[in-house]
């Protein structure tokens, strides 16, 4: 306690005695034993009272014991299953669990992963994808703060993400890996990889490549074959040795009509081969008639160029070209849609075609378009002139309705270069991003559309776009988010097709390992977003003619629903309205593919290195038990006594008012029973 807070202390008890004196011993005229108990309660009172203003604060200690954390991390991937080491996993973890030595030396905590990492709920190694590193990760961040050695439980087999090898150094626990799975070598045939576009065009042949790996110590002849149905379209024997183990093979098929084509690549497999799964793959190509053409007019360089075309053509049906504002008027057929970039006045003779034509367009209007000269070339909207910059940072709208927007997390992008200053519509206009600035929303737009005359049109009030690419692949790791988002907005632009009260967004094929997932939007009369509606989808399967009828759920503007759990096969839809004559069909092909299934043994060398660079120990799961001795055993995980110091103000201790109250109640019934009162 301050020596100026314990001054306040004694000052206040002078000052309370010296009340309660005065009033009953200076001022009164009858002094007895009562006056002695009156000037006591009512010094007591008062001195409480002076004390709750004074406020003093004092410390208390709370000893208490902190024992470490023992995370178990128990792989349930559908390899633990296909390894047939999910039995010797459930009673590892059993033998940890129940373990009474283990639960008084440690806070046992069990967690499960796959893609994702959980508390563990049930267990039953069915997920279909592993991310070893992203489980590490994680873990180290919760118990970044605690003593807490992590128990891994799994094969070491990971289909995707960073290589859990290479970033076991920076996993801030030690990792105790117990390996499912022996070190067995058997011989394996499997098709490591194939290799082809999405897309393909008609009446061309398109390039597939073919990455063959044996496994084995003896030399073996085998057949690589590929099939549409019954029938083999392309064929090669092939020759496999311990020294020539992997083969690659490149070759080019027809594409004979529109539409989704489904092939069936085999390696045939050896004598006494124990996993044959991984000699089959399926693969598909969409082929389609032509490829849009767009073309992005500029006068000047910039990033946001060369990100506009590559994010624009991570989709295979479109080409896009740079042109300047005078190239392109000789080649304004070529194009099905025009991006105009930060237009000046030498735009001039290109908004009169695109007027004349009434073609769709996309225009990015930044510190650099000369804004004079646009707001009178354009009759839809004004920027206002204020001859000053800003930056914007983005707000999704969730109300928009004319496609699906996902959230992209656009409130970590970096803000956007734009002149400050007001826009105004005169038409009609929905914004897909509004403006924002630091932590204040405005209604202005950033990214809007509007359909004006049979034309649609979208703009963009800023430059610097490149900026969001790199920041959704620091987010993602990838960048198909942003390329998905930019190509909706590309494909309602490019589009005359008229709007209708019910979209649904599916893909023509899936690969068996992603994610299916059919997305629905539906309107009301005045083309407002209906989220009160119930939609279901009814599924058929082509080949075993099953029929299924599911809800759609509603998830921010649109409805969804996921069928990852379908098997592998060809499926007719019907999106429908409840209570609505209002429907729409399609089709799509779920591709038959377990990458779980592809191992043949642990991955033994990885989960030996990831224990000694995280300063773990691995064991075999026959030998589980040496890492619960090593656990007990090892002296750096015991239970610390530690002191937890407060500083508590006298106003939170509820026994002074307490004491007030009594003290109160004490002298005015004293008085009025002595007729004092």
């Amino acid at each position: 306690m301050q020596t100026e807070t314990l001054i306040y202390i004694i000052l206040s008890g002078i000052i309370a005695l010296l009340l309660a004196l005065f009033q009953y011993w200076y001022k009164s005229k009858i002094k007895s034993k009562l006056s002695i108990l009156f000037t006591f309660l009512r010094f007591l009172i008062l001195f409480a009272v002076l004390l709750l203003i004074v406020n003093p604060k004092f410390e208390q200690n709370q000893l208490y014991i902190e024992k470490p954390n023992l995370v178990v991390a128990v792989d349930n991937s559908s390899s633990i299953k296909h390894l047939k080491q999910d039995v010797d996993a459930l009673k590892t973890l059993e033998l940890i669990s129940n373990n009474e030595a283990i639960k008084e030396k440690f806070n046992l905590v069990t967690y499960s992963f796959s893609d994702k990492i959980s508390e563990t709920d049930s267990i039953n190694f069915k997920k279909e994808q592993t991310n070893i590193d992203n489980a590490l990760s994680e873990l180290s961040d919760i118990y970044k703060e605690s003593v807490s050695p992590i128990i891994l439980l799994t094969d070491g087999n990971q289909t995707y993400g960073n290589d859990y090898e290479f970033n076991s150094s920076q996993y801030k626990q030690p990792v105790y890996p117990v390996i499912l799975g022996d070190t067995t070598v058997y011989a394996d045939l499997k098709i490591q990889q194939l290799n082809v576009n999405k897309y393909v065009y008609l009446k061309n042949k398109f390039p597939v490549e073919a990455i063959l790996v044996y496994n084995g110590n003896v030399n073996v002849n085998s057949k690589f074959v590929v099939k549409v149905g019954s029938s083999a379209v392309y064929s090669e024997n092939l020759s496999f040795s311990k020294s020539n183990n992997s083969k690659v093979v490149n070759f080019t098929l027809p594409a004979n009509r529109v539409g989704v084509a489904s092939f069936k690549a085999m390696l045939l497999p050896v004598d006494n081969e124990k996993n044959i799964t991984n000699n089959n793959k399926n693969f598909a190509v969409e082929i389609i008639s032509q490829k849009s053409k767009i073309a992005i007019v500029s006068d000047f360089l910039h990033p946001d160029l060369g990100v506009l075309k590559k994010s624009i053509e991570s989709n295979e049906q479109r080409a896009v070209s740079i042109l300047n504002s005078k190239e392109i008027l000789s080649k304004k057929n070529d194009f099905q849609l025009v991006i105009l970039y930060q237009p000046t006045s030498k735009f001039k003779p290109v908004f009169e075609i695109l007027d004349k034509e009434n073609l769709n367009r996309f225009v990015v209007i930044g510190p650099k378009t000369d804004l004079g000269f646009f707001n009178s070339i354009n009759a839809n909207y004004q920027q206002e002139i204020t001859n000053q910059e800003e930056n914007y940072q983005a707000n999704l709208n969730l109300n928009y309705t004319p496609f699906i927007i996902d959230d992209l997390n656009f409130e970590s992008f970096p803000p956007l270069n734009s002149n400050f200053g007001s826009v105004t519509f005169s038409v009609p206009f929905e914004s897909i991003l509004k403006k924002q600035v630091g932590n204040v929303s405005t209604e202005e737009p950033l990214l809007a559309t509007f359909e004006s005359n049979s034309r649609r049109e979208a703009v963009l009030f800023g430059e610097n776009i490149w900026q969001w690419r790199s920041q959704s692949f620091i987010n993602s790791k990838s960048f198909n988010q942003f390329d998905d988002f930019l190509g909706k907005v590309v494909q309602y632009i490019a589009s005359n097709k008229r709007r209708g009260r019910l979209n649904v967004e599916y893909e023509s094929f899936y690969d068996g390992s992603s994610d299916v997932k059919i997305k629905s939007q539906f309107f009301d009369k005045n083309y407002e977003f209906d989220a009160r509606s119930s939609l279901n989808i009814k599924l058929v399967d082509k080949i075993s003619k099953e029929e299924k009828i599911l809800p759609l759920i509603v998830k921010n503007n649109y409805y969804e629903i996921d069928l990852s759990s379908l098997s592998p096969s060809e499926y007719n839809f019907t999106v429908k309205v409840s209570g609505e004559n209002i429907s729409k069909s399609g089709s799509f092909q779920i591709l038959e593919y377990n990458v779980e299934q592809q191992f043949l043994n642990a991955n033994v060398t990885k989960l030996q290195q990831l224990a000694t660079n995280s300063k773990g120990k691995s064991c075999f799961v026959v030998n589980s038990e040496a890492i619960i001795k090593d656990l007990l055993n090892d002296d750096q995980y015991t239970a610390i006594q530690k002191n937890n110091k407060n500083k508590l103000p006298l106003i939170d201790w509820k026994y002074l008012l307490a004491i007030i109250v009594i003290s109160l109640a004490a002298e005015w019934f004293l008085r009025k029973y002595n007729g004092l009162i």
